[in-house]
């Protein structure tokens, strides 16, 4: 046997190397996305500032590559594809609810105060729960109890839960992405032009302006301090460049809760689906409790959520013509 032939033949015994299959590698990048995560979270804490959402898109992004981490890096370009507009719709629609601050529109205070007072029999709900639940003292610094921990919970978990349903539905089904993301994206913009037309001070404005006979505060990020994200970071200002402190009506925390509900409900076949309602009614309690918003912002809420998804529910069949076929989809 020659030189070469015993190389070629001790290259030939040498074994090559197996890949390690997606199935084992998937929960690794997973569980090193979410440490990733909640790191960020505990060290910067949530993204509040004017680019959040696109720090939540790159969240989102990273979360679809560490579940597709099998693909090849050109595939996961695709999400860049698909998402960008929305990202630019939404970023938009962030820059754009400070119009109803800056137009010069009155500011409207006691009309959602009269409404909420007619409705509970002269007492205020958010007043009413705040001296029930708060203790004392009852300010946003102070250390809550453990439903205040849940209720913050609740609350920031509208930052997360519409865009999450959207990833999921990219990852699974395109067709059902962009309708349901026409959703999202309307309801978005509806509130905005609610805010425009219907300024409306929440219950700690009015509460800090004087006009409510009971202290109102703003207590929303109380008990965070359970989960190690400490509220003096988190202190909730109307103060940042894309925040406003007048767009109460409708409430777009409450909308989008319960459109992610009502799409649901409407796609799923499970009796279970119903509980999908406990969603938007555990934020509406939420809201109220922490002084963010009146009843009445949250039944408007409702309202919007369930035209929107009417709306657009009567443009795809209209959209499917008479033979009741979808027109194809288009990424």
């Amino acid at each position: 046997m020659t030189q070469a032939q015993d190389a070629r033949s001790d290259v030939a015994t040498i074994p090559k190397p197996v890949p390690v299959p997606w199935w084992r590698r998937r929960p690794v990048a997973v569980v090193a996305y979410l440490l990733g995560v909640g790191a960020w979270l505990l060290v910067a804490g949530p993204p509040l500032h004017p680019i959040g959402i696109v720090v939540v898109f790159c969240w989102v992004w990273l979360a679809t590559i560490a579940w597709n981490i099998h693909l090849p890096a050109r595939d996961h370009l695709g999400f860049l594809r698909d998402w960008w507009l929305p990202t630019a719709l939404l970023v938009a629609y962030m820059y754009s609810r400070s119009l109803a601050d800056e137009l010069g529109l009155p500011v409207h205070v006691t009309p959602a105060i009269r409404f909420d007072e007619w409705m509970f029999g002269g007492t205020l709900p958010t007043a009413a729960l705040q001296d029930s639940w708060c203790g004392e003292p009852c300010r946003w610094a102070s250390h809550g109890a453990w439903y205040d921990t849940v209720f913050a919970v609740v609350y920031y978990s509208y930052f997360v839960v519409g865009l999450s349903v959207a990833i999921v539905l990219w990852l699974r089904n395109r067709s059902s992405w962009l309708a349901y993301l026409r959703r999202f994206i309307g309801l978005n913009l509806v509130a905005l032009v609610g805010y425009v037309v219907f300024p409306l001070a929440p219950p700690w404005w009015a509460s800090e302006a004087g006009y409510l006979d009971e202290p109102v505060e703003r207590i929303t990020v109380r008990g965070l301090d359970n989960l190690g994200l400490y509220s003096e970071r988190l202190e909730l200002g109307p103060y940042l460049p894309t925040g406003n402190p007048v767009a109460a009506m409708p409430s777009l925390h409450t909308a989008t809760a319960m459109l992610v509900a009502l799409y649901g409900i409407t796609r799923l076949r499970h009796p279970a689906r119903w509980l999908l309602l406990a969603y938007p009614a555990l934020m509406s309690l939420t809201l109220v409790y922490t002084g963010e918003h009146y009843v009445i912002d949250v039944l408007a809420g409702y309202a919007v959520a369930g035209l929107v998804m009417l709306a657009a529910s009567a443009w795809e069949r209209w959209r499917s013509g008479p033979s009741g076929d979808p027109a194809p989809e288009s990424t």
